[in-house]
């Protein structure tokens, strides 16, 4: 059932402090300080801090950090989040609103109750499925055929708050992480603007989730990628696209790892051995616990992604040989 619209904004703009951290946050702050028609203001920006990378492994901002900075804004990269000194730095902007766009951290309530009208998160999911830290790689990995973003009102329970507004989009068939990521951060700012405009105009309705329906997911790790040829070809194949670009499924080949980064399902069953190189007329085909699986491009250990088949001739593989073994 939908609930009356939150305490009306004031005639100004709304003064948003945004919480974000990786690219797709990065692309829906940007979207909001190019918005010129839009009744917003971002005042301040809250992100992780600098992370070590590259060969040297010296510090660089993160990529929401960028955005803020070649926008002239104050950024707050606090290592914790519940100390006094941060809450008094996050109050000291007045914010009406507080957005929040994959920040990475689970916030407490004083942070929530900080804007003046209410904390605003923008989830890549239809809610209530696919809750939680991987709700891109949780859609490609169950297979679903829609997605979407949810924007709604944040709880001290993790994505359990009330939708405000949902956007969806269809899941193309070779649809990777990488792709679903940009395609819903576009429509993540999309569906924000909207509903921070409907915000400002006192118009906002609210919706409770059905948590009958509740899924969940997980942060990601490496460990998550390794293939399990005793799964179906179709589990695996959308493991290859969940996971591309981070951290990328990975299998075993003599001993060194190598990663696939496209395969395709063939639906003939097979009684060989999962894992098994059962064919090399073009690439090579492995089996599965169920049907099989053509590698079209994988990445050897210190090479270049390549053509399965250039892999398999290069390295000289058999029939018979066995993929997998080692963790």
């Amino acid at each position: 059932m939908e609930s009356g619209p939150p305490a009306p904004a004031s005639d100004k703009h709304l003064s948003i402090v945004f919480m974000g951290t990786p690219a797709l946050a990065a692309h829906i702050l940007k979207r909001l300080l190019e918005a010129r028609d839009a009744p917003v203001r971002v005042v301040a920006v809250v992100t992780r801090p600098d992370q070590p990378r590259g060969r040297g492994l010296k510090l660089h901002p993160c990529e929401v950090a960028e955005v803020a900075a070649g926008h002239g804004l104050p950024v707050l990269k606090p290592a914790k989040i519940r100390t006094a000194q941060f809450l008094e730095q996050l109050k000291s902007y007045k914010p009406d609103v507080l957005v929040v766009a994959a920040y990475g951290r689970i916030l407490p309530a004083a942070v929530l109750e900080t804007p003046a009208l209410m904390p605003i998160n923008v989830h890549a999911s239809l809610l209530p499925r696919h809750r939680g830290a991987a709700p891109i790689q949780g859609a490609l990995l169950a297979g679903d055929k829609i997605t979407g973003v949810t924007i709604m009102r944040m709880v001290e329970r993790m994505d359990a708050g009330p939708m405000l507004l949902q956007q969806k989009t269809p899941i193309a068939p070779d649809e990777t992480q990488a792709t679903l990521t940009n395609k819903l951060a576009e429509l993540g700012a999309q569906a924000l603007l909207e509903a921070l405009g409907a915000l400002a105009r006192g118009q906002l309705r609210e919706t409770p989730q059905d948590e009958s329906r509740a899924t969940y997911t997980s942060p990601v790790k490496k460990q998550d990628a390794l293939i399990d040829w005793n799964l179906p070809a179709e589990q695996i194949e959308r493991m290859v696209r969940a996971y591309d670009p981070w951290p990328v499924a990975f299998t075993y080949c003599n001993g060194e790892e190598l990663r696939i980064y496209r395969a395709a399902v063939i639906p003939d069953s097979g009684s060989a051995q999962p894992g098994t190189i059962v064919e090399l007329k073009g690439s090579f085909v492995v089996q599965c616990g169920a049907a099989r699986l053509r590698l079209l491009e994988v990445q050897g250990a210190g090479r270049k992604r390549m053509k399965a088949e250039d892999f398999a001739r290069g390295r000289r593989l058999k029939l018979g040989d066995l993929l997998g073994g080692v963790s």
